[in-house]
């Protein structure tokens, strides 16, 4: 029966993988998969003599127990692993919608206005700094979105704003491995109490610049960066609360770790409450008098947070919701913990999680770091957790197929994967080892 769930997980992962090729989208063989391995532990429950206890972090011998006491576990263990999946799921909607809201107010309009210069090294360097700050609040893939944007009203030229473009994924993802909200796996070891905001900010501020910086500074001595932009004259309508609601949301954003410090409860709760103060302010600013939806005549018109709801990424949450369960049914046979314990007999820890962020370049890094959740059993902090951290944060860059970054940035400005293979990858991987030894130096 392992082998057979083992089975359906790799074909599943193959038909993500090749997402492009077969234009099936990801999320139908995550929940494929998902929910035949959960039918396969339910279904051949009385064959198994391995049970990993989430809670306790211990793998007990279940051969013993009677067909009722495997049937208890079995679902007192779902609901453990479909509770902490919720957790991050409904965390990602939450910053989702504020993130959505801050955009109807046309908030990210604001950080046009701030760039000045024409000079294109100095424009580079804006806007990856940029990347570099916005993706650590907003998250990798939404600051990729929101900057690519802006390029295009500011850099005419189609070849020139697929470098800026190619950059700004290095940077985005660099941005995005140092702080528990800027990254969905980074996310994932926040919640599941692997690392703390602090230590996580500590360790991981300096190897994820130095990430970002190499490569800028290759890139600065590049001829095409040289010279200036052509201006685009373009008159647009300017919304006299963007600046108000991109700050507001941005702060509301960055004091949900700081919530979580003070009460010491689940994220999700502190995002929820950020959203619900956040919508609050809102409809007030659109004069809705608190409600969501107003009835004209027939046509029903949306408030900005049943707006912002409807735009929320649902392919992507059940995207997630599949690959954690499937992961959590194979952590549950203690398939991830047996695999993690060969692997740290066989290998250093610091060279399989170098490979690991390498992989995650051609491989989702989601089921990669939500697998490594079950393979190491150290301690909140240890070093293999925040190393796990920016490896799977930053290594995505290495291919642009490996990360949401690159492939909305693939998709925005049609850059091919062997453009991007012959012009920045060597770059991101030059970056990426260089954050690697700084973080071996540091930690």
């Amino acid at each position: 029966m392992e082998s057979f769930i083992i089975l359906v997980f790799f074909i599943g992962y193959i038909a993500i993988a090749l997402e492009r090729v077969t234009k099936l989208d990801k999320l139908i063989p995550a929940l494929l998969m998902m929910s035949i391995c959960w039918a396969t532990i339910a279904l051949g429950l009385d064959s198994f003599s391995n049970w990993f206890d989430p809670q306790s972090g211990t793998l007990s011998d279940i051969r013993n127990f009677t067909l009722e006491a495997k049937k208890n576990l079995l679902e007192v263990t779902l609901l453990h692993h479909i509770g902490k999946t919720a957790e991050i799921l409904i965390f990602l909607i939450g910053a989702m919608a504020i993130v959505e809201m801050i955009d109807h107010f046309d908030g990210f309009g604001a950080i046009k206005k701030m760039i000045k210069t024409k000079k294109k090294r100095s424009l580079l360097w804006i806007i990856c700094s940029f990347a570099f700050v916005l993706s650590a609040i907003i998250d990798n893939l939404t600051a990729t979105i929101v900057l690519i944007s802006i390029l295009r009203k500011v850099i005419p030229n189609k070849d020139d704003r697929m470098w800026f473009a190619g950059l700004i994924i290095i940077a985005a993802n660099a941005g995005g491995a140092w702080t528990p909200i800027g990254d969905v796996t980074t996310t994932m070891l926040w919640m599941a109490g692997k690392v703390t905001s602090g230590k996580l900010m500590t360790l991981l501020f300096l190897p994820s610049l130095i990430s970002v910086l190499v490569p800028l500074i290759i890139a600065s001595n590049f001829k095409i960066f040289n010279g200036s932009i052509e201006e685009i004259e373009t008159v647009e309508k300017q919304n006299k609360y963007s600046a108000l609601m991109l700050f507001l949301g941005l702060f509301l954003i960055v004091f949900v770790p700081i919530f979580k410090t003070i009460t010491h409860l689940p994220p999700y709760i502190g995002m929820l409450l950020a959203l619900s103060v956040f919508s609050i302010i809102a409809e007030i600013i659109t004069n809705r008098n608190f409600t969501l939806t107003q009835l004209e005549g027939e046509n029903q018109v949306l408030g900005p947070t049943m707006k912002a709801l409807t735009k929320i990424e649902m392919p992507s949450i059940l995207f997630f919701l599949g690959i954690l369960m499937t992961v959590a049914a194979m952590e549950t046979l203690g398939i991830i913990f047996t695999f993690g314990g060969q692997v740290s007999a066989a290998i250093p820890e610091y060279v399989f999680v170098t490979l690991l962020g390498i992989s995650s370049s051609i491989i989702d890094n989601v089921p990669l770091v939500a697998a490594s959740i079950g393979m190491f059993r150290d301690a909140t902090d240890a070093t293999v957790w925040h190393f796990i951290a920016y490896a799977a944060g930053t290594g995505g860059s290495i291919l642009i197929i490996g990360s949401a970054a690159g492939v909305v940035a693939m998709g925005m400005e049609k850059i091919s994967f062997f453009w991007y293979f012959k012009k920045i990858s060597l770059l991101a991987l030059i970056g990426y080892l260089a954050g690697v030894g700084v973080f071996m130096a540091i930690s």
